[in-house]
């Protein structure tokens, strides 16, 4: 700011002066008269009293005829090197820089036809004293507002931090378990940050949730299979007859198998809870995915002495997707099938209006209508309809997780489950 009022006084001053300089100039030219053929140049007071208004400074002026004659003034006054009327050069005068004007008047009379060019000029003190006057003046009223301006910047900020001092202080007053969103009032810059604070606390209560029913599963779906375990355990030591204690070490071997699942299962079940919020999405093709699930499944599929067909189109199904939840999902379901379906199984993927379908399907008549009802939640009537009941509440939140819902059928042909996910345009 200080060099551009610099540059504008300058500027002012420059412009002044000039006018002053082809002012007094234009005086002089008409006074110019012809008498007996030639220019007579009778040097007006006025022009002399422009030229006093900057009383510092020296002037030089000249007088020149058509033949280059000096008709009065100095003979060593520069001349410009460009023609035209008025026209500002500078040069120098008595050893200092000096700022010229040369302003022309053609005559065209019977005794005196041409031009007589009048040049004036003057040195630039004032002009320099002007300058600085004004810059010194619009520093002066630059730095008022500039004071004016920081005080008034001051007090926004002052506004404006002030909801961040109070954000700060209901974090600093909550207790570690509250985790209710936060209410404070704040202009729109500030509400985005408590906006996104809020997001961050949803998504703590969301993974302590997770946790805390985490924690809650297991402790009642562990309970009562161990418990069976432990007392079939204590039978087989005190049965004597060989064929008994066989059986009870096959129930409880029975039960062991069901409680490995489970865990399995409830394991499964956070960390695909888990990953919902924190996971990265990556660009899958689906088919991919079945594999995988497919080959990950091939012992439980030996062991139940079931055929699952495998169904996938030729070309590619892009989702948007994290890989592990995904997978998890699928495993579930196709193990829910091959557990409790009816032979032939198909397992496999599909597109249909613009979603990709990643789906199981048997002969059966697939679960109750209660369960079905409340696939989205976790409950356990014992150790294998538990591990059903999380198997689909395991797929029905990897669904939702992805933007996509776990979609059950029925009709004669038998009983379909799939998992919905929108699909995405490939890279």
């Amino acid at each position: 700011m200080l060099i551009a009022a610099l540059a504008y006084g300058r500027h002012a001053a420059r412009e002044a002066f000039d006018r002053l300089l082809v002012g007094a100039a234009s005086d002089i030219a008409e006074s110019i008269t012809i008498r007996d053929g030639a220019p007579i140049v009778d040097m007006p007071v006025s022009a002399f009293e422009l030229l006093a208004l900057a009383p510092r400074d020296r002037i030089d002026y000249r007088v020149v005829g058509r033949d280059g004659d000096t008709l009065t003034g100095s003979d060593v006054t520069p001349r410009p090197e460009n023609t035209g009327t008025p026209v500002f050069y500078g040069a120098t005068f008595g050893g200092e820089p000096a700022r010229y004007v040369s302003v022309t008047r053609r005559f065209a009379e019977r005794g005196y036809t041409g031009p007589v060019e009048v040049i004036i000029g003057h040195t630039l003190h004032a002009r320099r004293d002007l300058a600085f006057d004004i810059a010194q003046n619009a520093v002066v009223v630059l730095g008022a507002a500039g004071v004016v301006i920081a005080v008034f910047a001051w007090l926004a900020v002052l506004s404006a931090l002030r909801p961040l001092a109070r954000i700060g202080d209901a974090l600093a007053r909550r207790t570690p378990t509250d985790l209710s969103p936060m209410s404070e009032p704040a202009p729109r810059e500030v509400a985005a940050l408590r906006d996104a604070l809020n997001s961050f606390i949803a998504r703590l209560q969301r993974q302590l949730d997770a946790n805390r029913d985490l924690i809650a599963d297991t402790a009642h779906q562990l309970r009562t299979p161990l418990a069976a375990i432990r007392v079939q355990l204590d039978a087989v030591t005190e049965e004597k007859d060989p064929g008994q204690q066989r059986a009870l070490l096959d129930r409880a071997r029975n039960r062991t198998v069901a409680l490995s699942r489970l865990l399995d299962q409830l394991l499964s079940q956070g960390l695909v809870i888990h990953r919902g919020d924190s996971a990265r999405r990556e660009l899958l093709d689906l088919r991919d995915i079945a594999l995988e699930i497919y080959e990950a499944s091939e012992l439980e599929i030996a062991m139940n002495g079931h055929s699952v067909s495998l169904d996938i189109p030729d070309t590619e199904l892009w989702v948007s997707a994290d890989r592990l939840s995904v997978t998890e999902a699928g495993k579930n379901l196709l193990g829910n099938s091959i557990r409790h379906g009816v032979p032939p199984i198909a397992f496999g993927v599909s597109r249909a209006n613009g979603e990709a379908h990643l789906w199981v399907r048997d002969a059966g008549n697939g679960p109750d209508a209660t369960i079905l009802a409340r696939m989205d939640t976790r409950f356990s009537n014992g150790a294998s309809a538990g591990a059903g009941g999380l198997g689909l509440a395991i797929a029905h939140a990897v669904a939702v997780n992805h933007g996509g819902r776990l979609v059950p059928f029925c009709d004669r042909g038998g009983f379909e489950i799939s998992i919905v996910l929108p699909c995405a345009a490939a890279s």
